[in-house]
């Protein structure tokens, strides 16, 4: 349950525009697939990766930092890291685990022999996309533990993408073909409350001085 006297106290704060516009935003945001960068060690690329998350409505994505860190460029972000959930994971095993068990069925991105191929991919079940490193690929801790694999058709020479344009082209398909289906795809109504409240925070300037204000009138500490 969000804190409704908080988001009374907030919203005056925001104007009307602002908060339609996250209304709007949000009505197309998507937990029913999640993204999950595997030790990519280029900045640009998880930055590009986030971006595309947010372009297409993914609202939470996850980095497994084992050997790099994954930090986020601003400039190639574009603000995308304030709209969407970046979680972070010490390990494959820890970061599948908890995806399994919030009901994801765990995909691996790559020309695997036994891959499917965009066109045929089942968009019904919760999937987790995992992207490997720019030079190793996916690890085979995650092809081992993969439910399933997933590719882009290729005709030319170069049989490999950058992993951010792989995300992208990936992302525009199965959301695509996400909203055109009956699937409940949409986030619930205490997502939707949380993600208000959440944004406006993330909008108001000098938030840390409102709510130390807040906490003062009502004798929180």
């Amino acid at each position: 349950m969000i804190d409704t006297k908080l988001r009374a106290y907030l919203e005056p704060l925001v104007t009307e525009k602002r908060k339609q516009k996250f209304l709007d935003i949000l009505k197309n945001r998507t937990k029913h697939f999640t993204v999950v960068l595997e030790d990519v060690y280029q900045m640009h690329n998880t930055s590009a990766v986030i971006r595309s998350c947010d372009v297409f409505g993914i609202q939470q994505a996850h980095a497994i930092e084992v050997q790099h860190k994954n930090v986020l460029d601003k400039q190639i972000a574009l603000g995308a890291q304030k709209w969407v959930d970046l979680k972070y994971h010490s390990s494959q095993d820890a970061c599948i685990e908890e995806l399994k068990a919030d009901g994801y069925q765990i995909i691996a991105t790559t020309p695997h022999e036994n891959s499917c191929y965009l066109k045929d991919f089942d968009i019904t079940k919760k999937s987790a996309l995992f992207f490997g490193s720019e030079k190793d690929g996916i690890s085979e801790t995650v092809l081992q533990k993969a439910d399933g694999f997933l590719k882009i058709p290729m005709v030319g020479f170069t049989e490999s993408l950058n992993i951010s344009v792989s995300a992208a082209i990936i992302l525009q398909s199965i959301t695509q073909k996400l909203r055109e289906s009956e699937v409940n795809w949409q986030l619930s109504e205490d997502e939707l409350e949380y993600y208000q409240l959440h944004w406006m925070k993330k909008t108001i300037k000098s938030i840390d001085k409102v709510m130390k204000r807040y906490n003062e009138l009502n004798n929180i500490k």
